[in-house]
């Protein structure tokens, strides 16, 4: 038995040494998942177990109820069929292969809106195709403005599946009055009464604009396999729903101002995965309200696992942020692929906005990004927050100060980038407690840190042209392991 030991141990020993020996970016690229390897190509059909360090949640596929219904090309009345089928109790509504168009869409509980292959559903581009009002949020901040094209408030057991095609409103006047002229907090004043505010292209000489779908305060939601394109704003957004699912989803919104892909917004237990993202925006994002109008509100988004997903082009692969007053934490990013985005992993905030992030892991990824690869922007643009952009602006600590936190980056391959690790902090409420554990790093520099503390960057090679640590206000900085090299 000590002799069977004896083997075991030194053939551990062997594996140890002989893993040790091969360079940690050759490691990590042999391990690693490759762009052909997620995404909504590689869709399973079944649903694989959740593993995250945070929470315990099974996703399961939902059922219905056995009725169905059925929408042709060129019928109009997809809105009265689901109410039918809502009565009835629930079912599936299939929309046949062809071209469909639609104002809203409100679906109900125990409703699956089905969009076979072949069928393309187009929304109207008019306001009075939105109206009446519905009560939405938009950009974190609560409001009645025209929701989104695929709509629901409070509903239990939806799905919209298929692999059919979403396009949303064209030129009309829906994109003609959406509100671009300033940021949302200050036109919606945080002291008026949520029932008050009304954006209805008449109140006021402009709209909020829909997102394609957006289900609020819903239970159990399944997105599945649709193929978004031509959003007004946002493409999917679930804001306070518990049990999502969101899988096998093509979202193509390049060229969309604000056309962001996936956001999360103050919702419970999330799953994200297998889908592919060419936006106009952030590729996925996680939200949690905004300003004063967030903290009174006050719900985090937590519980959120996000896996096998690929970002192609982007403002970010994956960006928390920057409306993050309830707070965004116990999230897990692992196994997916940013080609070509802007930034890789971005984390941003604004000092008048409030919240942050704690809890927050990312393990197994690769990335070959524009700029940053992992980027922190915690003061923003002068163009939205004014002198509070200049960390040389005093601000004294307040009740709108966010603050991230207790988070872990692990496998991480920059195959290219400007910046590995840039970190932009808050003077009064510096980045904390970041660990950067087998980081591999190709790009023009190094490290650049203000305001922070308490990082370590362990067993990780970087090879840039600049390799300088650039700081301010840094304290705690820690390197073991970390092998520096000078790109040629």
């Amino acid at each position: 038995m000590r002799i069977v030991h004896a083997i075991c141990f030194l053939l551990l020993l062997a594996l140890f040494y002989g893993c040790k020996s091969v360079p940690l970016e050759r490691q990590l690229d042999g391990s690693l998942r490759k762009a052909d390897q997620v995404g909504a190509d590689q869709l399973p059909i079944a649903i694989e177990p959740v593993h995250s360090p945070f929470f315990m949640q099974d996703f399961a596929r939902p059922t219905f109820p056995d009725r169905r219904d059925t929408v042709v090309a060129g019928e109009q009345d997809i809105q009265q069929k689901i109410d039918r089928l809502a009565q009835a109790g629930g079912g599936i509504l299939l929309l046949q292969a062809g071209h469909h168009r639609s104002g809203r869409i409100q679906l109900k509980s125990n409703i699956n809106l089905h969009v076979e292959k072949g069928a393309v559903l187009e929304f109207n581009s008019e306001i009075a195709d939105f109206l009446p009002v519905v009560f939405t949020r938009n950009e974190g901040v609560e409001l009645y403005s025209l929701g989104a094209c695929i709509y629901a408030n409070g509903a239990k057991n939806i799905a919209i599946t298929g692999s059919g095609k979403l396009i949303g409103p064209g030129a009309g006047t829906v994109r003609e009055k959406t509100m671009t002229h300033d940021v949302i907090e200050n036109i919606v004043d945080s002291k008026t009464p949520v029932e008050n505010r009304i954006y209805d292209g008449k109140t006021a000489d402009f709209i909020f604009p829909p997102a394609l779908i957006a289900p609020i305060n819903c239970q159990d939601v399944w997105i599945e396999g649709l193929h978004l394109e031509r959003s007004a704003f946002w493409n999917v957004v679930p804001t306070y729903c518990e049990r999502v699912v969101i899988r096998g989803l093509t979202i193509q919104s390049v060229g969309i101002q604000r056309g962001d892909g996936i956001d999360i917004e103050s919702s419970k237990d999330v799953l994200v995965e297998y889908c592919t993202l060419h936006t106009g925006d952030d590729c996925i994002a996680i939200k949690a309200g905004r300003g004063y109008d967030g903290l009174r509100v006050n719900r985090p988004s937590e519980n959120i696992v996000v896996r096998y997903c690929l970002s192609a082009e982007g403002h970010g692969g994956f960006t928390i942020g920057s409306e993050t007053a309830g707070m965004v934490k116990k999230v897990y990013v692992h196994d997916c692929v940013f080609t070509g985005t802007d930034v890789g992993i971005r984390f941003k905030t604004r000092r008048p906005r409030g919240g942050g992030g704690e809890k927050i892991r990312f393990e197994n990824i690769r990335m070959d990004v524009q700029h940053s690869a992992l980027r922190w922007d915690m003061l923003g643009q002068a163009l939205h927050v004014g002198q509070q952009a200049s960390r040389d602006f005093k601000v004294e600590k307040n009740i709108l100060t966010p603050h991230f936190s207790s988070i872990e980056l692990k496998n991480i391959y920059i195959g290219s980038s400007s910046d590995c690790i840039k970190v932009e902090g808050i003077p009064e409420s510096p980045l904390e407690g970041v660990r950067f554990d087998r980081i591999f790093g190709r790009g023009t520099r190094y490290l650049s840190l203000r305001d922070a503390q308490n990082i370590l960057i362990n067993d990780s090679k970087f090879i840039c042209e600049e390799l300088e640590v650039d700081s301010i206000g840094v304290v705690g900085l820690e390197q073991k392991n970390v092998t520096l090299i000078t790109k040629k």
